[in-house]
């Protein structure tokens, strides 16, 4: 990496469905990207440095943090990592809530955590992303505990916008409706959320991973504490 040139975005989520999106359009921006996933992948670019981390972890999260006081400088964080398990009142259990919030939730804190120093000393205005959900504003039956998640998501979003304002770090998120991933097509949920979304399709990840691209590339100057919806119409 030439540091005096490459930016640095730190992407969590990125071996799989819409983190990978986005990791790709950095890295063919000419980025240089520190993944961020309980898996690696099979990914050989130069550019793209992995870490191995367990976000519910704060063990993980503390071996990150040194690592990433490392790098030459970080620009934008991606928080792309989220799990999304069905439940109901009938459903939920201790370990259920914890599970989707210690990722979704602290995973998210302790990610903007280890990153936050570095991306507040690079000179220039930094960017974070958070993956909020629709089902964060409107909610899903059998999603009882992944959209409370994303609800604080959206949360997180504003109180930070506030809080790391006087850093120059704007904060937003967005919000996708339905979109084409490896976990959302493991049932029928897929199909039946479409027949709701005026476009009659869903999203590709790669068209969410644009719009994350509009946040951070460096065009955005004023907008924070925002949640941007990407769901066809279908959140109208």
């Amino acid at each position: 990496m030439h540091e005096e040139f490459k930016k640095v975005a730190v992407v969590s989520g990125h071996a799989s469905g819409m983190g990978a999106a986005v990791a790709r359009r950095l890295l063919n921006a000419g980025w240089h990207v520190v993944g961020v996933d309980i898996h690696t992948t099979s990914n050989n670019h130069s550019e793209l440095r992995e870490f191995t981390v367990d976000l519910a972890s704060a063990t993980d999260l503390d071996l990150l943090a040194r690592q990433l006081a490392k790098m030459p400088r970080i620009d934008a964080v991606v928080a792309a990592a989220g799990i999304y398990p069905q439940t109901t009142l009938d459903s939920v259990d201790y370990e259920t809530y914890r599970q989707i919030f210690d990722v979704n939730v602290f995973g998210t804190l302790g990610l903007l955590q280890a990153a936050k120093p570095k991306l507040a000393e690079t000179s220039g205005m930094g960017h974070i992303v958070l993956f909020a959900s629709i089902d964060g504003i409107r909610v899903s039956p059998g999603q009882l505990l992944y959209s409370a998640s994303k609800a604080a998501v959206i949360s997180l979003t504003r109180s930070l916008a506030v809080e790391l304002a006087e850093d120059d770090v704007l904060v937003n998120a967005v919000a996708p409706g339905w979109v084409h991933t490896a976990g959302t097509g493991q049932n029928d949920r897929l199909s039946e959320g479409i027949a709701s979304v005026p476009l009659k399709r869903a999203a590709d990840p790669d068209e969410i991973a644009g719009w994350v691209m509009n946040l951070v590339a460096g065009t955005n100057t004023y907008m924070t504490g925002e949640i941007l919806k990407i769901t066809g119409g279908g959140a109208l």
